[in-house]
């Protein structure tokens, strides 16, 4: 059943199928590896992490609830594991114990819910709807927005990327342009991915700010987004911060 599998009744019930997803139970434990993201839990829930999860998403029956994955996700995330891969390498029954469970999954089980999960676009249903909530608990705060451009590099071979000026190295190195829409707390309310990029200008009138008229509008206290001359005039403004120079993919 794996290392650190010792839930040997539940595993076998939710593999014939007469049992759901196990409850996390946790018990008094020690010297416990990156137990400290615990204490980011109560603002991970804050943020709607748990709230919304249930009516997008949905898994087959199995030993893993939604809830466990999500919070694994995080948590993975705060103890700056940089991809899946990076959790061959932790000890699943450590994390385990993070979770309430006797062992997280294993990289390929938890690669085949995710991209289960993925599918039908419901992480960007999501996404929408935690962007929307945000904005309503803050209303005052949703009038002005800062948008951020970040080249993510591609390690990978699967596809031939354009490249993109990486600045950190100083190179063109194939990858995606990441235009992330924060508040100006730095708060993000959510990122457009672009494997081809056409400019910051274009992205933000046929992306960024249709979608914040549809998730802005009717809420109190929001001001309305000028017209288009004013649009294009506050993108061309922007152009200087937010693009790097450009490299002809080969």
């Amino acid at each position: 059943m794996g290392m650190g599998a010792t839930d040997v009744e539940g595993r076998v019930l939710a593999s014939l199928g007469a049992l759901g997803a196990v409850k996390p139970e946790f018990a008094p434990a020690a010297d416990v590896p990156h137990a400290g993201v615990l204490a980011a839990l109560p603002a991970l829930v804050s943020c709607g992490l748990l709230g919304q999860s249930e009516k997008h998403f949905e898994l087959a029956p199995g030993y893993y609830s939604l809830p466990s994955i999500f919070l694994l996700l995080a948590f993975l995330a705060l103890a700056r594991v940089r991809s899946l891969e990076g959790l061959r390498y932790c000890a699943p029954g450590e994390w385990g114990k993070v979770l309430g469970l006797d062992r997280v999954p294993e990289v390929r089980t938890l690669r085949n819910k995710l991209r289960r999960l993925s599918e039908g676009g419901q992480p960007e249903q999501w996404s929408a709807e935690l962007c929307r909530q945000w904005m309503q608990e803050d209303p005052e705060a949703t009038g002005l927005f800062y948008v951020d451009g970040h080249v993510r590099v591609y390690h990978g071979s699967q596809t031939a990327l354009p490249r993109r000026y990486v600045s950190r190295q100083r190179l063109c190195l194939r990858g995606t342009t990441d235009y992330w829409v924060n508040a100006l707390d730095a708060q993000p309310f959510f990122v457009v991915t672009k494997a081809v990029d056409p400019g910051l200008v274009r992205v933000l009138e046929e992306e960024i700010v249709p979608r914040l008229e549809r998730e802005v509008e009717g809420l109190s206290g929001t001001p309305q987004l000028p017209p288009n001359r004013s649009r294009t005039a506050s993108c061309s403004s922007s152009t200087a911060r937010a693009t790097a120079p450009s490299c002809s993919p080969e």
